[in-house]
């Protein structure tokens, strides 16, 4: 809606009704501090799992009972949208916040009685937030701003996983959904197989493209100008000061957590591209990467609490589009939950074939030659995907 000023210009009016709500993505990840200030005020460690229950169990129902929003904001309000300083803050404030946390949880593990599973439960609650650390520095990292960019390798330093800078912005988005992107699953391959291509993949993928890039402009890949190091030399000594402190059950703590933070994004980009593939031609090149190669979910409250991350098939079209203007469009592949709930459907890798492969082949119009397939599958496998394609 627009209205016309005194002066005859007209001046949008559109009013971002999830505005305030927007906050959830800073305030959902405290909640192991939650977990943590529960614990220590009951005795009852099996609040430390509180993050983790709340994220599989609780959030999948929420996203079942509340429902999904489609609408967009009107483009004539995007420019005003974009420029608006509250919803950058919300990203800045939650850089910090991800180190109050590991900080927090470290000193707790570490000077409080605590059992294994109250342990264990609270490394792996922080992991899961830190995995949400990549998901801030994957919304900064794709901002033109020198500030954005140096605020995305600071949060992604917190989980050890400064590469993603690199490899998600030049890699993961140039190949995304064609079989020469390690990040891009394929039908029929599992989680637990596609990790073991996903991770060192990543790795390899963000070295070679900065140590190529920095060539071209006469220098070494060992120095501080490598994008790939710079957050290393932020998470070595954050690392070493707090094992120095606080003593050996931070080499523990510190690995496992980032590990587990790890994970997170190795199952976002398993759920994310899931069999979709972008075709070749006659060139010999992929086409452009349109919002049809990504799964999208519009999941209300994991929306907001992820910064709109599940609207990725916009994302991906429009990498430098902010979260606050990600459009939802029609006819694009539709994930049936928010992202907890597909998570913890992957680990499950009969059921998320169950689930998810008939969508695929469905997306493909029964064409088994358009999706990115797995390339060793079995011959009962492949007739499965005939039959359902002929279906």
């Amino acid at each position: 809606m627009s209205g016309v000023i005194a002066s005859g210009v007209v001046q949008d009016e559109y009013m971002d009704r999830k505005r305030w709500a927007w906050a959830l993505s800073p305030v959902w990840i405290c909640m192991p501090l939650m977990g943590i200030g529960l614990a220590a005020a009951t005795r009852v460690e099996a609040w430390n799992w509180l993050t983790l229950v709340v994220w599989y169990l609780v959030l999948p129902v929420l996203d079942y009972a509340i429902g999904s929003d489609a609408n967009n904001p009107p483009e004539s309000a995007v420019p005003r949208l974009e420029q608006e300083s509250y919803y950058r803050i919300l990203t800045y404030i939650t850089v910090p916040i991800h180190y109050v946390i590991v900080i927090t949880a470290a000193w707790y593990v570490a000077t409080r009685p605590i059992t294994a599973a109250g342990f264990v439960g609270l490394t792996l609650s922080v992991g899961l937030v830190s995995g949400l650390a990549i998901n801030t520095g994957h919304e900064l990292g794709h901002k033109k701003t020198s500030f954005e960019r140096w605020l995305a390798k600071i949060v992604l330093a917190v989980v050890g996983y400064g590469h993603f800078f690199v490899e998600h912005n030049r890699g993961h988005h140039k190949d995304v959904a064609t079989p020469e992107d390690p990040a891009s699953a394929r039908l029929g391959e599992n989680i637990y197989v596609f990790a073991l291509r996903e991770v060192p993949g990543a790795c390899r993928r963000s070295w070679r493209s900065e140590a190529e890039r920095l060539a071209r402009r006469g220098k070494s890949p060992w120095s501080v100008h490598n994008e790939v190091l710079q957050p290393l030399l932020i998470t070595l000594p954050l690392y070493a000061v707090l094992i120095a402190v606080l003593g050996p059950a931070m080499l523990i703590f510190l690995p496992l957590q980032a590990a587990f933070g790890w994970w997170q994004l190795t199952t976002a980009n398993f759920i994310e591209h899931y069999g979709l593939l972008r075709q070749k031609g006659a060139d010999g090149r992929y086409e452009r990467c349109r919002p049809e190669h990504s799964w999208n979910a519009n999941h209300i409250v994991t929306n907001l609490i992820l910064f709109h991350l599940q609207r990725h098939s916009d994302h991906h079209a429009n990498p430098t589009r902010r979260y606050q203007s990600l459009r939802n469009f029609e006819g694009l592949p539709e994930l049936p939950s928010g992202y907890p709930a597909m998570f913890a459907l992957a680990y499950v890798p009969w059921a998320w074939r169950r689930v998810m492969d008939h969508r695929v082949i469905a997306w493909a119009r029964g064409d088994l030659s358009k999706i990115n397939m797995a390339r060793q599958l079995s011959p009962a496998r492949r007739a499965q995907y005939a039959r359902m394609a002929a279906a």
